[in-house]
């Protein structure tokens, strides 16, 4: 039981540190539209998990979600959820909005609270509270003092907020639920791919062949992380699990700072500081929570 936690605490790590790099990905590619990138993403992410579903003979657990009405409407409105936050994302990426970024996936987790309370009734508690408090003071000093709303962090959270609420309720692995979302979405990408490819202004072959290898590759970088990530969530506590999920949005942070030099005040040290002060306080309700369940 030990070994089998100390593995899924290392594969939850290895996840998140990958989510981390993916910008430095997204950097490569910089020179490719935004919307090209998110395009190769859908399309080779439907490829590589399509074959580790084939390989696992995974096929029947498809059937009975695709029969059923209610969950196919549910796996589209996931499928466009997550096209949006992959394109925004990748957009970020490339137009030096990292640190925005790295915002939107620290107040992602206070979001999922809010969702909680306005989509399941359900109640916070004194400490999600002061969290969301302190968290909205730290958001109200970039509006106030930067003199601009942070409206790319809150698109990636909202966006992957609901698409994770939206989540809870489909009957999908992680893989399948990939492979019927990038279904979803892969005829408007292989068109948009194939328009750019055909009047000479698509990336694939005609850029560096790094270029070329790292959009052909661009569905490895998507699943393999979700691959480590189902695998740590079925061996480790969710307050485990929560903690792990700070890696990727500090890695983003510092390389936003230290390796792309994206402009960082005072004000935005001091909002930031808000942040990181309410995720703390949420980290702490969610030990104190679960240990109260636990005794």
């Amino acid at each position: 039981m030990q070994h089998e936690k100390s593995i899924g605490i290392a594969t939850a790590i290895a996840a998140y540190t990958l989510w981390g790099f993916l910008p430095v990905y997204w950097k490569v590619l910089g020179d490719v539209p935004a919307l090209e990138v998110l395009s190769h993403r859908i399309i080779w992410s439907l490829v590589f998990v399509a074959l580790i579903i084939g390989l696992g003979q995974q096929w029947n657990r498809i059937r009975p979600i695709i029969s059923d009405p209610h969950q196919v409407r549910l796996i589209i409105l996931a499928a466009i959820l997550i096209a949006l936050n992959w394109g925004l994302f990748i957009w970020a990426v490339e137009s030096d909005r990292l640190l925005d970024s790295s915002l939107g996936y620290y107040i992602n987790p206070l979001i999922a609270v809010l969702l909680g309370v306005v989509i399941f009734k359900e109640r916070l508690n004194p400490w999600q509270m002061l969290a969301i408090a302190s968290a909205a003071i730290g958001v109200l000093i970039l509006v106030i003092k930067a003199g601009r709303f942070p409206w790319l962090s809150f698109a990636l959270a909202l966006t992957f907020g609901i698409y994770g609420a939206i989540k809870k309720a489909v009957k999908a692995t992680a893989l399948v639920g990939l492979v019927l979302e990038t279904a979803v979405l892969a005829p408007l990408a292989l068109i948009y791919v194939f328009s750019r490819q055909t009047n000479g202004q698509g990336a694939l072959g005609r850029s560096s062949l790094t270029v070329t290898l790292f959009l052909l590759g661009a569905g490895v970088a998507t699943a393999i992380p979700l691959i480590l990530f189902a695998y740590s969530a079925k061996r480790i506590p969710l307050s485990t699990l929560g903690i792990t999920q700070y890696i990727a949005p500090t890695m983003m942070f510092f390389f936003g700072i230290f390796v792309y030099h994206e402009p960082f005040s005072l004000i935005n040290g001091i909002s930031f500081a808000f942040i990181w002060l309410a995720l703390a306080i949420y980290s702490l309700s969610q030990t104190k929570v679960l240990r109260r369940i636990r005794g």
